[in-house]
């Protein structure tokens, strides 16, 4: 009898799971794609295979990624006693992750596409797998999962279900994601003041508060109140309902300039704050264009390289993806390839440069050989098995960075060195990446509430007024 029940609820388990039939371009934007379904089963044509084949030579992330994703499929196959027509269980290999069954194509499928459709195309040939597999399973869901937008209309147009990737989406709705300030209401101190202490250390006032906001706040957050008496702190410790906030160096005053630079807003100041304080490791500033974000991470790596030796050198580094059409091969070093992807760090270095302007000329011409010696530029694809000691390390544009580019990047860091992540989540030039999958955001999402990290939303452009007007405008 109980053989019996088991038997039925297989039944109806197998029913109620789906089968995801998979693109290529989902393996080779996630190698472990195929773990993460489950208690669903997934399907692999034989044409995602030989996508797979054609891809794999190179050095290029995705001929990384579809190597990864053979080994997988190797790893998963090899560990099959039975044979691949009843499906492999994916619970051994996925380490318990997925519960589903993985199916390959052992079969030839006839191809029962619209006419019009060319059927020596390998989107087609997956689109044609998906038809057979509904015809063959009618009372089961069968959904086709791809990163491509077009191949996803077509599979809609053919009246199949199709789906986006979303297992590595970090949010559905990047407005929810973390700005690193949060404002204190207006009755905050009546409610949040009873008992308070205050001290002080070196400079700076120390409060420890009770009440009920202190439960959501994170460590390294920044709170403020604007007002009569305005308030800006950085939450330092949080257990429970109590919470522990420090006051802010104010670098908006002149006497605290970095390299010449004073934040001319709030937000800016809250990033020179992270920046400037040793104790954080690694700071992600968001931003949209004009907002500093370089300027300041410069200004900061240069006096803490400079003049304060914390660092020894700063190194930068930047996705090399084109905007407009690419401009071929480039003659020359590492550095000097680089160089044409680096105009944001030639620009402000101008204008810190001229920061100093009792140096007269030779003296602007010394401080900026004495400054572009300090400052290495580094190409993405030299990264691995590298260790960064006691350096300062930019990486530019990185919202352009997958998650798992991001972990190779950060993972580099050795003892004392500090990880700068700047980017602009509405500007992602890298196929395939969303501002929900994007690296940038991943980390931003991870690290928060970290006691060595922090983050900053960068809100007002700082640039010109035509820069500002235009990003608001067009």
């Amino acid at each position: 009898m109980a053989r019996k029940t088991a038997a039925s609820s297989k039944t109806a388990e197998t029913k109620a799971t789906k089968l995801f039939v998979l693109d290529t371009n989902v393996l080779m934007h996630d190698p472990t794609s195929l773990y993460r379904f489950e208690e669903h089963d997934v399907f692999l044509p034989i044409m995602t295979l030989e996508e797979l084949d054609n891809n794999k030579k190179g050095m290029s992330e995705i001929a990384r990624n579809a190597r990864q994703a053979t080994r997988t499929l190797d790893e998963i196959v090899s560990s099959s006693a039975d044979g691949i027509d009843s499906g492999i269980a994916l619970y051994g290999p996925s380490r318990k992750l997925a519960s589903g069954h993985l199916f390959l194509q052992t079969e030839a499928i006839s191809s029962d596409l619209p006419a019009a459709l060319p059927t020596a195309k390998a989107d087609n040939l997956i689109l044609a797998v998906v038809i057979h597999l509904q015809r063959r399973h009618p009372k089961r869901p069968v959904i086709l999962v791809s990163k491509d937008i077009n191949m996803r209309i077509k599979a809609r147009a053919l009246g199949l279900e199709a789906q986006d990737y979303f297992n590595d989406k970090v949010l559905e709705d990047t407005d929810l994601l973390y700005t690193g300030m949060r404002e204190l209401p207006a009755d905050f101190w009546d409610k949040h003041g009873q008992g308070m202490e205050s001290w002080k250390k070196d400079s700076r006032t120390l409060y420890r508060l009770k009440g009920p906001l202190c439960a959501q706040m994170l460590i390294n957050e920044f709170v403020y109140q604007e007002g009569e008496q305005p308030l800006y702190a950085i939450v330092r410790e949080v257990s429970g309902k109590t919470a522990q906030l420090e006051t802010l160096t104010d670098y908006t005053h002149p006497k605290n300039n970095i390299w010449g630079i004073t934040a001319r807003n709030r937000e800016q100041n809250f990033a020179l704050n992270l920046l400037m304080n040793p104790d954080v490791d690694f700071v992600t500033l968001l931003g949209q264009a004009g907002t500093g974000k370089t300027l300041l991470t410069l200004a900061a790596g240069l006096t803490q390289t400079l003049e304060s030796k914390l660092y020894s050198e700063i190194i930068m580094t930047r996705v090399t993806v084109p905007v407009g059409e690419d401009i071929g091969f480039l003659p020359g070093t590492e550095e000097e390839k680089m160089a044409p992807w680096m105009g944001a760090l030639e620009d402000n270095l101008d204008v810190l440069n001229k920061t100093d302007e009792e140096a007269g000329d030779w003296g602007r011409a010394a401080t900026r050989d004495l400054i572009r010696s300090r400052i290495k530029i580094k190409s993405l694809n030299f990264m691995r098995g590298r260790t960064f000691l006691n350096k300062f390390l930019i990486i530019d544009e990185a919202q352009n960075l997958t998650p798992k580019q991001m972990k190779t990047l950060i993972t580099r860091a050795g003892p004392g060195t500090k990880v700068v992540c700047l980017g602009n989540i509405a500007q992602i030039d890298t196929p395939y990446l969303t501002e929900g999958s994007s690296g940038l955001t991943y980390v931003v999402d991870r690290f928060k509430g970290w006691e060595h990290s922090g983050h900053v939303t960068l809100q007002r452009g700082e640039r010109s007024r035509l820069a500002d007007h235009a990003a608001e405008v067009l």
